[in-house]
């Protein structure tokens, strides 16, 4: 952009054509299939995902290929089924890309090699059960690849709420910056955490439950209301969302 810029100052391009030359830098068309968001990361902070489930195979495909054709950073594909995660892996092909696919998290970033980021802060991501592991997963997966040391502990609800204080106790004293809770039924202990804590939490509704609780709209709707200051809530199992806020938290800094 500052190249383009002093080209349109010096007087060797008209406004029109650093415009357009600013768009075709900031958005790469596939085909008609996709406008990926190129400078998201520059502008916002956190790179465009690639969100998969409903995209037809062969348009995700392709996707994938032209991002690789066109840029060498990571790229980020959320909810992707395990199947489809084989058929990438096979059609792609692993001589050129390191694939690191979580199962859990039904995640997957694609790098052009390993590498080893310095941490730049602690976040502390907690479970109320093992039912909600695989949303935790995909925020650690989001806040390792923004930089983050995740300290985890899982299955530490309030149904046995003495498990949960020296696990918070712990990530204190790591000085966690932002806690991430994931939890479904009831949707209780985000207000526990954000009562304990000095430091933001971001509360995560899961689809886990039954009765009225199926689906994780109970769950939703606890946190909102929840009486405890200082807790944001996403949506019902946006751990994805739940790790990009922690990341602008520590980035606004």
């Amino acid at each position: 952009m500052k190249d383009i810029l002093e080209r349109l100052i010096g007087g060797e391009i008209s406004i029109d054509e650093a415009e357009n030359l600013i768009k075709a830098d900031s958005i790469l068309d596939f085909e008609g299939i996709a406008q990926f968001d190129n400078k998201r990361s520059e502008r916002a902070g956190f790179p465009e995902a690639v969100f998969s489930p409903s995209k037809d195979y062969e348009d995700l495909l392709l996707i994938i290929r032209r991002y690789l054709e066109n840029n060498d950073k990571d790229l980020i594909i959320t909810k992707l089924s395990c199947e489809r995660y084989e058929k990438i892996l096979k059609d792609i092909g692993e001589n050129e890309f390191v694939f690191d696919y979580n199962r859990r998290a039904q995640i997957l970033v694609i790098r052009r090699e390993e590498k080893t980021k310095e941490k730049i802060a602690k976040v502390g991501i907690i479970t109320a059960g093992t039912s909600d592991i695989n949303i935790a997963e995909e925020a650690r997966v989001i806040v390792e690849e923004g930089g983050c040391e995740a300290i985890v502990s899982y299955d530490i609800g309030v149904a046995g709420i003495h498990r949960l204080f020296p696990q918070i106790a712990h990530m204190v004293k790591e000085g966690v910056r932002v806690f991430i809770v994931c939890a479904g039924m009831e949707g209780a202990l985000p207000s526990v955490v954000a009562g304990l804590v000095d430091v933001p939490v971001i509360g995560v509704p899961t689809s886990v439950g039954y009765g009225v609780g199926e689906g994780g709209r109970v769950a939703l709707d606890a946190m909102l209301q929840s009486c405890a200051p200082g807790i944001a809530v996403v949506n019902i199992d946006n751990g994805f969302g739940a790790g990009v806020f922690a990341l602008t938290i520590i980035n606004s800094d």
